[in-house]
């Protein structure tokens, strides 16, 4: 039995605008938080100890990370070189330059020849000797179209076509690896690709254009052990039959992952069967707080309200709401800043509910004419802020559609400017001519 600590998408150096400088040491807080949780998998590893560690792909955000990020990258790996513990790190498309072209930038480990450290940028089979015996691992990193075609060859091909031709190829070469394994030895399959039945997240538009997806019955194989994927951010077992497993990104990278638990998993494997545990992270939290105050008398007392009901201390925090032009001048922007102030860092964004595109009313309905008094009672039902006179202004209507005589009152005059936002929302219009009608347009 060989133990496998399988992580993936990294993206170290990733999400520095949901962070701040730390004065202490003068870096960003979320790099400082994605080398932490990075080091919680390293620590894992040795503690177990484990026999290998794969690494799924997407080591940075891309090809050409800055210095200090590589160092840190490079700093926590080293300590599995110390540890003896083999490591497999594949390429994944955020670590290739532009159509994998050039090279990419975890390459420089093998080029410096650092112990028990394979790169897999290639379709190809590595047999790797661990504590507890010999392991078979078929490397196959993130695969662009021109590098199983060329341009002569997807020439008057539909855009499926193409792709049928890709996955044909694909599955030849696979097939070359999988005739040259031993099968007394454990397999595993290391893939950064996206298949056909995961759930995908931000990921399906970061790479939009520049893969292709991967069908699940040419990974779903019985001369695989285990298949360890990376690319999607979101752990999730595609088969069990073999184990088919994306552990997930080890952070989170926007606010797309919010509700995402984070982790890695721990694999035993051997000749035929494969257990699996998923071990989730300490991350920090991400917290968005949605508030719709275009309908409230007082926004700046319902923001707060929303802020108050919610727990978010030391997350990264987005207060989205929406609010009409003319309230505006109600919002204080400064005391919503006093009361986000316990969140790790925080951005505030106003959407603007323009009055003239709000929706009709659902139950008014179209196609068939509507009673005035029907449609007024509607309305009144959708505005809150107009409950305590709704019975007059219902009866005043009443009254006017009817032709009975009505005598006003100072009450009534002060009703009649409040059936002004009837016209956007119904179709009524008021008049306060000396007839003082009110019509159906």
């Amino acid at each position: 039995m060989i133990k496998i600590l399988h992580l993936s998408d990294i993206h170290l150096g990733s999400g520095f605008s949901h962070g701040r400088i730390n004065p202490e040491t003068g870096l960003n807080t979320r790099l400082e938080d994605f080398v932490a949780t990075l080091g919680r998998c390293i620590d894992r590893a040795i503690a177990e100890p484990v026999d290998l560690v794969l690494f799924g792909g997407d080591a940075f955000p891309d090809a050409t990370p800055l210095p200090i990020v590589q160092e840190a990258f490079a700093a926590q790996f080293r300590r599995l070189v110390d540890a003896q513990i083999p490591t497999v790190l594949l390429v994944g498309n955020h670590d290739q330059h532009s159509q994998g072209a050039g090279g990419a930038s975890l390459c420089i480990y093998r080029t410096l020849g650092v112990p028990g450290f394979v790169v897999g940028d290639r379709l190809e089979t590595h047999q790797i000797q661990t504590r507890h015996g010999r392991i078979q691992v078929i490397t196959l990193p993130w695969l662009t179209r021109s590098a199983l075609l060329t341009r002569p060859d997807a020439d008057g091909l539909s855009l499926a076509e193409v792709n049928q031709l890709l996955i044909d190829r694909l599955r030849v070469a696979l097939e070359g690896e999988i005739r040259r394994l031993d099968p007394n030895l454990p397999t595993v399959l290391l893939g950064h690709l996206m298949t056909d039945t995961a759930q995908f997240g931000a990921e399906r538009f970061l790479a939009v254009g520049k893969g292709f997806t991967v069908p699940m019955s040419l990974l779903a194989r019985p001369c695989f052990d285990y298949v360890a994927l990376g690319h999607v951010h979101r752990h999730q077992i595609l088969a069990e039959q073999p184990l088919v497993v994306y552990p997930g990104s080890i952070e989170r990278v926007d606010f797309s992952e919010e509700q995402e638990e984070k982790g890695f998993v721990l694999v035993e494997v051997e000749p035929g069967q494969a257990t699996l545990e998923f071990c989730p992270l300490p991350v920090r939290p991400f917290r968005t707080i949605r508030v719709n105050v275009s309908d409230v008398k007082d926004p700046q007392a319902a923001l707060i309200a929303a802020i108050e009901a919610e727990e978010f201390t030391d997350a990264v925090v987005r207060l989205i709401y929406q609010v009409r032009p003319d309230q505006l001048d109600q919002i204080e922007s400064h005391c919503l800043h006093q009361y986000l102030s316990a969140a790790h860092t925080y951005t505030i964004q106003a959407d603007l509910v323009s009055q003239l595109a709000r929706p009709r009313l659902p139950e008014l309905g179209t196609g068939h004419a509507i009673d005035p008094v029907d449609a007024l009672k509607a309305y009144l039902d959708n505005q809150p802020h107009l409950a305590d006179i709704a019975a007059e202004m219902l009866d005043t209507a009443a009254a006017l559609l009817t032709g009975e005589p009505a005598e006003w009152t100072s009450s009534d005059l002060a009703i009649t400017p409040q059936l002004a936002p009837l016209n956007a929302a119904t179709g009524l219009e008021t008049s306060t001519d000396e007839a003082a009608q009110l019509r159906l347009l």
